[in-house]
């Protein structure tokens, strides 16, 4: 690669830990970020060596700046989280795909031959997969209101409405965005798509599962539930865990992501196609708390309450198989979860 590798978003929790495995592999780098002060109420530190580009993509001329000579692209920039409530709706489909549409625009007016990865998320998918013991795989509905509150979480087969079975998410598995956020990272991944059938560029979409690890943003509506937890306890308070705790998540630390970015941007070969980036070691919310509050060493008054509330958009279950990444592109989660959670305890928040 003789031009830079452009990270969008690489300011970013998961963007910044990108940026640095590539330095620490001698690739030069050049970062795109808007900065937004949802994400950085503080100025963050840029990894050292990298270039910086402080604009916002959904200018045009700043993509045509950001793509000027790029080797390869690696598009982490977007608006995350479930959102506060409807009225974020514009700002999530304007940063993740507006600004995905001009960053795609100005790669075709520049020429750009050079490999494409997509910072895609598990929630393209909805809920999980689940199997009837008379209907086999099935695709539940949204849970409704009335059975979330009076504490039935668990999805019914909606079919005959007998309970499910959860169990391991595949790439092919039908896709079902479940709120604004997942719906515009669904549309990023078929803007992408168009792109790579119309251009040749070789794209690669990698679905993080629930990415966390140091420099994490901190007390925001829009952060993960590992970094809400983490606020709690920084602050004295219990971390509340909505439902009854029970909901089974991946959590895979941000080096593993890192790692999984660099592998498809330097694979012998250009990889196509979306990949699950997951530790394949599952955990529930609350073993999550639970790890965290000990690794914290909270006093009993800190330790998770389990308050049976719910959100809307929200899944039951959603746990994948990384299989695909480790035969395309040798990627296996590396991290320990009882050593990432302690250390995530320790690490610095961002502002």
């Amino acid at each position: 690669m003789d031009g830079p590798i452009l990270v969008t978003g690489g300011a970013g929790f998961i963007g910044s830990h990108v940026a640095e495995a590539l330095l620490a592999d001698g690739h030069p780098v050049r970062i795109v970020d808007a900065l937004l002060p949802a994400a950085h109420r503080e100025r963050p530190a840029i990894p050292t060596g990298a270039e910086l580009l402080e604009g916002d993509l959904r200018d045009p001329a700043v993509a045509e700046r950001a793509v000027a000579d790029a080797s390869a692209v690696c598009h982490q920039a977007a608006m995350v989280g479930l959102g506060v409530d409807l009225g974020d709706l514009p700002d999530y489909v304007g940063h993740n795909d507006l600004g995905t549409a001009q960053l795609l625009r100005a790669l075709a007016l520049s020429g750009f031959r050079g490999r494409f990865v997509l910072a895609s998320s598990m929630v393209v998918y909805g809920e999980g997969r689940y199997a009837c013991p008379e209907h086999g795989v099935v695709a539940p509905g949204a849970r409704a209101a009335g059975d979330l509150d009076a504490g039935r979480f668990e999805p019914p087969c909606p079919l005959c409405g007998r309970a499910l079975e959860p169990g391991i998410v595949p790439e092919d598995a039908r896709l079902d965005p479940r709120s604004v956020y997942a719906a515009t990272k669904l549309a990023q991944e078929h803007l992408c798509a168009a792109f790579a059938r119309e251009s040749g560029i070789p794209v690669t979409a990698l679905r993080y599962h629930n990415v966390y690890g140091p420099r994490m943003p901190r007390d925001t509506p829009y952060a993960g539930v590992a970094s809400i937890f983490r606020s709690a306890l920084a602050a004295g308070r219990a971390p509340r865990v909505f439902e009854d705790g029970g909901q089974r998540r991946d959590f895979v630390h941000v080096r593993d992501v890192a790692r999984a970015n660099v592998l498809a941007l330097t694979a012998p070969e250009p990889v196509r196609g979306a990949f699950n980036i997951a530790s394949g070691s599952p955990h529930t919310v609350l073993e999550m708390a639970r790890a965290l509050a000990t690794a914290c060493g909270a006093p009993p008054e800190a330790e998770p309450v389990v308050t049976g509330e719910w959100r809307a958009g929200d899944v039951r279950h959603i746990v994948a198989s990384p299989e695909r990444a480790e035969r395309a592109l040798g990627f296996r989660a590396r991290e320990d979860f009882a050593a990432g959670m302690t250390e995530f305890a320790a690490a610095p928040l961002r502002g």
